[in-house]
């Protein structure tokens, strides 16, 4: 176990370098000049040349970059331009909402999706089976954003039952978690269907019926268990989608979380808080990987030992 963990920790590093390597060439190049966009549009041209050499903005690329890895190695995210705070507490103040949305996400797909894919299985070929895929497919093919606004029309504004966005208590959580979770529980739903039809194929869940068991018996003790081996370990890799897929959902439902951050971040040209949020962003995708890794060697020994 020891051994895996050492090898995905030492694989992450490249990963890591590589994409703080490719932001910072891409916020270099970029045609919008930070030191004007911090100097404010009527600053005179000496007070932005002022600037710029003093956030180190005139020097080579490659001084720059070493500069702030060396800082960002010594845990040091850098200071934002506009909001005047250093980027980590930026980070730090925001990540528990991301938080927040990615276990509301992840709750919404699993009580949506299982039931309707168990259901649908259960009734293949009948009416419920066709109403449970027609749904699925509605929430494979709807964008977040779209979702969002319907909800807040909805739930928000015609029927107020949820607050119109922001942050607050669990009733403020209810739609961004929904709008996020939506997308899942479609792949959810087919995903189970598909498991539970093979299950119901085994030789032993025809046994456990020809003994006589109630259906909700084969499916509570013979079929779900079996079946949710696969969804675990999706439900796994979802955690890196959502942390950094919920920026659209962030935006639409004013939610504060780090991808709604980042936004702000692009928009104001705001080089350390951009490049914070995707180095911080990449190394909570990275860790996580490494923890699902670390979960299914636990679990199968193949990963354990490399064999798979």
């Amino acid at each position: 176990m020891w051994t895996l963990l050492a090898r995905r920790l030492l694989q992450a590093i490249p990963v890591l370098i590589g994409i703080s390597l490719i932001t910072f060439v891409l916020i270099y190049y970029l045609p919008a000049d930070p030191a004007r966009m911090y100097a404010g549009p009527s600053a005179s041209a000496e007070t932005v040349a002022r600037i710029r050499h003093e956030l180190g903005l005139d020097q080579p690329f490659w001084t720059q970059y070493t500069r702030y890895m060396a800082r960002v190695l010594g845990g040091d995210l850098g200071f934002s331009y506009r909001k005047q705070i250093a980027v980590t507490t930026l980070i730090l103040d925001r990540i528990p909402y991301t938080f927040a949305l990615i276990l509301g996400g992840v709750f919404f797909e699993l009580l949506i999706g299982l039931p309707v894919g168990i259901a649908s299985a259960i009734a293949r070929g009948r009416w419920a089976d066709r109403v449970g895929m027609f749904i699925a497919l509605l929430g494979v093919s709807a964008p977040p954003f779209w979702l969002g606004l319907l909800l807040l029309y909805w739930f928000g504004f015609r029927i107020p039952v949820f607050p119109l966005g922001g942050p607050g208590g669990l009733d403020h959580l209810v739609l961004p978690a929904l709008t996020a979770g939506l997308g899942g529980a479609a792949w959810y739903a087919r995903m189970m269907r598909s498991s539970t039809l093979d299950i119901l194929g085994q030789d032993y869940v025809r046994t456990a019926r020809a003994k006589g068991a109630r259906d909700l018996r084969v499916i509570l003790r013979h079929v779900l268990p079996n079946a949710l081996n696969p969804i675990i370990t999706m439900a796994g890799m979802d955690i890196p989608w959502f942390i950094g897929g919920v920026v659209l959902v962030e935006r639409v439902i004013n939610w504060p979380g780090l991808g709604r951050l980042a936004v702000e971040a692009i928009e104001t040209v705001d080089v350390p808080l951009i490049l914070g949020t995707v180095i911080f962003t990449a190394i909570l995708v990275v860790l996580s990987g490494i923890l699902i890794d670390v979960v299914q060697g636990l679990v199968d020994p193949r990963v354990r030992h490399g064999r798979t």
